[in-house]
C-alpha cells in the first residue's frame, strides 16, 4: 500500500514558496559557511535575478511542505548555458533522494531548452553534495573566478546536442 502523503512532489517556482527558497538555503549555508553578497542577491530576489532572466527554480514538497529546492540560473544565450545553484534540502528530509530529484528535474529542463552545458560551484567539504553532482553526471573542472569566497570546487555537465 502506497502512502501518498510521503510522496515527494517536484514543482516549479511559485511565489508562495519564495521565503522557503531563502530559508532552506540560509539554513545549510550558515551551518557550514557564512552568507555572502551573492547569496542575498539571489535569495532575497529570486524572481528578479533568476525567474525573470529565463531561469528556473523547483521545490520538492513532502506532505505539501517545501523540504528541498534548487535553481537553474541562466549564464548565457549563445551558447545557452546555465548554472545549477542554491540546492538545499531540509535536514529533516535528507536521505530521501530529494537533492537528486530537484537536480535531475533542472538538468532535464536545461536539456529540454537546448542548453550546451550546466555548471556549478561548491566546496570540497560538502562531500555528499559532490557525490550527488557526480551521480548527476557533473565532471570536475579547474576552478576559475567565483563570486563566492567559499567556492573551491567547480563542476560541469555538458550535453551532446
Amino acid at each position: 500500500m502506497n502512502d501518498t502523503n510521503n510522496e515527494v512532489k517536484i514543482i516549479s517556482y511559485d511565489p508562495q514558496y519564495k521565503e522557503a527558497f531563502k530559508a532552506l538555503n540560509e539554513e545549510w549555508i550558515r551551518t557550514f559557511f557564512k552568507m555572502e553578497a551573492g547569496d542575498y542577491k539571489l535569495l532575497d530576489n529570486p524572481e528578479e535575478h533568476i525567474i525573470n532572466k529565463d531561469g528556473h527554480i523547483v521545490f520538492a514538497l513532502l506532505n505539501n511542505k517545501p523540504v528541498g529546492t534548487c535553481a537553474l540560473v541562466k549564464i548565457s544565450d549563445q551558447p545557452l548555458k546555465f548554472e545549477l545553484s542554491k540546492m538545499a534540502v531540509s535536514p529533516e528530509a535528507q536521505g530521501k533522494k530529494i537533492g537528486y530529484l530537484v537536480g535531475k528535474a533542472l538538468i532535464e529542463k536545461a536539456k529540454e531548452l537546448g542548453a550546451e552545458s550546466v555548471f556549478l560551484e561548491t566546496n570540497s567539504i560538502l562531500v555528499p553534495a559532490i557525490k550527488l553532482y557526480e551521480k548527476l553526471g557533473f565532471k570536475h573542472m579547474p576552478v576559475s573566478d567565483s563570486v563566492y569566497d567559499r567556492c573551491d570546487t567547480q563542476m560541469l555537465l555538458e550535453f551532446n546536442i
